[in-house]
């Protein structure tokens, strides 16, 4: 009989639990290697993004949050509504979206625009007519600068509410300098590189926005998530209104999600304990390198 040393059980206890996060929120492939030469990093090495993406709780609940702030905007729902398969496969488009992000977050350059290059091949073909007559195009600049500030807001207050450590204004500042530099290699149309700019940005998108038909059935089909156990289902749902709770006020009001008067009271405890154990059993991005197991 094998002997086991004591130090290596909670080494494997966190090792498999590590496995079952990722796997039930759509990640089952390796966490990528983390580029630590700064001659070849797309992103600098002491970015602030590198910080706010490494946090798994909050790029969650911000995702979340981006889900539903992109919804508003009906040509944008439009694309995702007749071009993808959400319903179908709903963690693999969470998996193409995080793989993007930590391309464009700890790759080097060449990766960075590959993943770039990919998504705007892809959104090539995301084309067509909305439910008002109007015709849309993913890689419309105005369109992706939408997408890109509604996710930006969502993942810094993401960070700034569940975050693990205190954020200064000039740190939130440098963030979404920080992403600027993807948006504007995506062909975003004049992406912020402030919170003044970000907030003024998306207070003149307001009058652009609408809770469309398909935005009302996805809004509906991602509050029901789609894990199946009864212990993620509570997680999701913690999630969820924690993601309600990053929206502006006049956001959620749109969107009908109104974030229940409980959640700050009651549940945001519950979602702190759960983000500190996500943190504790998923080793951030930026503390692997290459070669070293997750």
């Amino acid at each position: 009989m094998s002997v086991v040393r004591l130090g290596e059980v909670p080494a494997r206890l966190r090792a498999r639990a590590s496995t079952n996060v990722r796997r039930a929120i759509g990640i089952d492939r390796e966490p990528p290697t983390v580029c630590h030469d700064s001659a070849l990093a797309y992103v600098p090495l002491d970015a602030v993004a590198r910080v706010v993406h490494a946090d798994l709780p909050a790029m969650l609940i911000g995702g979340l949050g981006s889900l539903f702030f992109q919804m508003l905007h009906p040509y944008s729902m439009a694309g995702v509504a007749q071009h993808s398969r959400y319903r179908d496969d709903a963690l693999g488009r969470v998996l193409q979206t995080a793989n993007f992000i930590a391309s464009t977050t700890y790759g080097t350059t060449d990766e960075a625009h590959d993943a770039i290059s990919k998504v705007l091949g892809i959104h090539e073909y995301v084309r067509g007519v909305a439910d008002d007559g109007v015709a849309y195009y993913a890689n419309d600049p105005h369109l992706l600068a939408w997408v890109h500030a509604a996710g930006t807001r969502m993942f810094l207050s993401a960070f700034q509410s569940f975050g693990p450590t205190e954020f200064t204004g000039d740190q939130a500042d440098a963030y979404v300098s920080d992403v600027a530099r993807t948006a504007r290699d995506l062909g975003a149309e004049g992406p912020p590189t402030n919170v003044a700019e970000l907030d003024a940005m998306l207070e003149d998108f307001r009058g652009e926005l609408r809770l469309s038909d398909d935005a009302r059935m996805a809004r509906d089909f991602v509050i029901r998530g789609v894990v199946q156990r009864p212990l993620q289902r509570a997680s999701y749902r913690l999630l969820v209104d924690g993601a309600f709770s990053l929206l502006p006020p006049w956001a959620a009001d749109m969107l009908e999600v109104t974030p229940r008067a409980r959640v700050a009271r009651y549940e945001r405890p519950a979602t702190l304990a759960l983000n500190a154990g996500l943190r504790y059993f998923v080793t951030p991005p930026s503390q692997r390198v290459a070669g070293q197991a997750s």
